[in-house]
């Protein structure tokens, strides 16, 4: 029996090891391809160990460091600013949705529901946003339209606080003389933290990786996130290069990095999560546990 477990755990260990280097082998390839030389690239294709190392990629992103710094910080105070503010409102809006003795608690639940499946299309959501509520080129372009409160995370925050935080708990506090404001931030969050932490990853990752509202309501570059600054640059790269090509007019647009660069600009957007995500993972596994067991 003892020797039939050691097995088993031996082709277990074996299996996920082959399973973990399955999920890395596209990142490792990533960031090789970042480094490898343009022609190279070219002529050989992708690969894990080339033939010639290059940085043609990187020195031509150097050369916009300036813009790229800019956006960096504009991502991560918008990501910031648009975690807290989304967290804050989401459970806000879940914790009354999780009371039974909340007045009006299934017609509110229910409009929450009815927009994750319905939504007024794209051309009334910009015309509402660009003229009546006047975020075009500001900053609240990146932080309201369709990040700020999201329904299926008001969902997911609603059916945590109901079958993970113990009714007797809450009663006992309102005997205490608590209020809903103190059970809230002093009982039910401090309960809630592996949700919460992973309600967090997950947000933080949409805002980072929006380009979408960038594209939409943004036309000044010096607004632009890192996502919208590094898609901008891959399209003049792209432009560039196909009129280099056309004309054969000059050495320095044919040698521009147009393969490469698309892999560089792959690690910078990415590289920031991929250095903070370990620090969460442990709070994500739990939250999806958790919910996946009692959910």
């Amino acid at each position: 029996m003892v020797e039939k477990r050691s097995a088993f755990q031996l082709f277990a260990n074996i299996f996920m090891i082959l399973l973990a280097l399955c999920c890395l082998f596209p990142f490792l390839l990533l960031v090789m391809s970042s480094f490898t030389d343009e022609t190279t690239l070219i002529r050989e294709g992708y690969s894990i160990f080339p033939s010639k190392f290059g940085t043609e990629s990187y020195d031509y992103l150097w050369k916009n460091a300036d813009q790229i710094g800019r956006a960096y910080i504009i991502t991560v105070l918008i990501t910031i600013i648009g975690t807290i503010a989304s967290l804050l409102m989401t459970v806000m809006m879940a914790y009354p949705l999780s009371r039974k003795e909340f007045v009006g608690r299934n017609a509110c639940a229910f409009y929450v529901f009815f927009t994750m499946l319905f939504n007024g299309g794209l051309v009334p959501t910009y015309i509402m946003y660009t003229r009546y509520l006047h975020i075009k080129n500001t900053l609240w372009a990146l932080l309201i339209p369709s990040l700020l409160v999201s329904a299926f995370y008001v969902i997911m925050m609603r059916t945590y606080f109901t079958t993970n935080i113990p009714e007797a708990v809450i009663e006992a506090a309102r005997i205490d003389g608590a209020g809903e404001w103190r059970i809230l931030f002093t009982i039910v969050l401090p309960m809630s933290l592996p949700m919460i932490a992973t309600m967090a990853l997950l947000i933080g990752l949409g805002y980072w990786n929006d380009w979408k509202n960038g594209l939409y309501y943004l036309t000044d570059s010096r607004l632009f996130s890192i996502q919208n600054m590094l898609n901008n640059m891959l399209k003049d790269v792209q432009f560039l290069k196909s009129g280099a090509d056309a004309s054969a007019a000059s050495d320095v647009l044919q040698d521009m990095p147009s393969v490469g660069i698309k892999m560089a600009i792959a690690v910078i957007g990415a590289l920031p999560v991929m250095i903070i995500y370990p620090f969460f993972q442990k709070y994500f596994v739990k939250g999806i546990t958790i919910g996946a067991v009692k959910g």
